[in-house]
């Protein structure tokens, strides 16, 4: 089985074990932020970087779409589910919004140091003003359509949905 992992993962990941991953190439500066000593390692004998088909983009996104996390997950996130969608392997994380994800798309995932979510999850977007609920819809960047009431114009905010 393939592993592609998160960030979480290469930060917390013995070198021996990440040196067999999958990992997308923006997650460098991640880690270059939070341990310089394991992105001068990873330069050198680090997991395989390889970054996902435009395809694959698509269906991720299309993915966060579904359940309404889309606007709240980084490129970087976004490219990580491609990869595991293209790879067809196992997203390693503790995002809990990858692992809805994943787990709304039939993706398989496992927590890294967390216990992960136990159920997945949908967003609305809920009025604060009228308390109107509306599915959440993004645009292509990502970023909320709606941000006022379409009925009485106060904001929108972004909920879980309730079952």
């Amino acid at each position: 089985m393939v592993d592609i992992a998160d960030t979480s993962a290469l930060l917390a990941w013995p070198a021996e074990r990440v040196s067999s991953a999958f990992a997308v190439p923006s997650q460098m500066a991640e880690v270059e932020k939070f341990s310089p000593e394991r992105a001068m390692l990873y330069q050198a004998q680090g997991p395989q970087w390889v970054q996902p088909s435009t395809e694959s983009i698509a269906a991720a996104r299309s993915a966060a779409a579904t359940t309404g996390d889309l606007p709240r997950l980084s490129p970087v996130d976004i490219e990580l589910l491609a990869l595991t969608i293209e790879k067809g392997g196992v997203l390693h994380s503790d995002d809990y919004r990858l692992q809805n994800v994943a787990t709304s798309a039939g993706i398989e995932w496992r927590a890294v140091g967390q216990r992960g979510i136990s159920a997945g999850w949908d967003w609305e977007l809920r009025c604060t003003g009228c308390r109107r609920r509306t599915p959440t819809t993004a645009g292509k960047s990502g970023e909320q359509e709606a941000s006022e009431c379409d009925i009485c114009g106060s904001p929108q905010v972004l909920k879980r949905k309730r079952r």
